[in-house]
């Protein structure tokens, strides 16, 4: 078995203007400040001779791989990214970007951010629209409701506030 794996296909090509600053300062962060650093550290290590058996060698080559691959990554990402800046005109339909807040069959209430695929955060509410829930909630109008299917247990929700802020 060799160590080629097939790369993952990539998410839908939108984001949100707050989706790409963070991404671009996290571009920033790597490729200016933290490759530099490693660098240097690298370059150090270096100095000290035998470098098979040198960990700050070994681990900082290692780090600097990673730095390069998820720099390439993001560049390669934030050309292909879509930004939506624009509000939708119709303000009682789940569109991207929407913050929807659902309530299901017990009263209990969701709100979640439908976002790109290179933001979701479900503990910060963010769902990505490629994310079976948002296929669900996309295109529906205030005050419709939906069957989500969790765990083998099918629930109702209702959409009971759409909000573009």
């Amino acid at each position: 078995m060799g160590r080629y794996r097939k790369p993952q296909p990539w998410g839908s090509p939108y984001i949100t203007p707050e989706g790409e600053k963070t991404l671009q300062e996290e571009l920033y962060q790597l490729w200016k400040i933290e490759r530099p650093q490693v660098t240097q550290a690298v370059h150090e290590a270096a100095k000290n001779g035998d470098r098979s058996e040198n960990g700050d060698y070994i681990y900082g080559k290692r780090r600097l791989r990673e730095i390069d691959r998820r720099v390439g990554y993001l560049n390669k990402r934030l050309e292909e990214l879509k930004v939506v800046r624009d509000k939708p005109t119709q303000k009682n339909k789940v569109f991207f970007g929407a913050w929807v807040t659902t309530e299901d069959g017990d009263g209990k209430e969701y709100c979640y951010r439908i976002v790109g695929p290179d933001e979701f955060d479900i503990k910060a509410g963010l769902l990505s629209m490629d994310a079976p829930l948002a296929r669900l909630m996309l295109g529906k109008l205030l005050n419709d409701s939906f069957y989500f299917e969790r765990d083998g247990k099918r629930t109702e929700y209702v959409i009971t506030k759409i909000e573009y802020r």
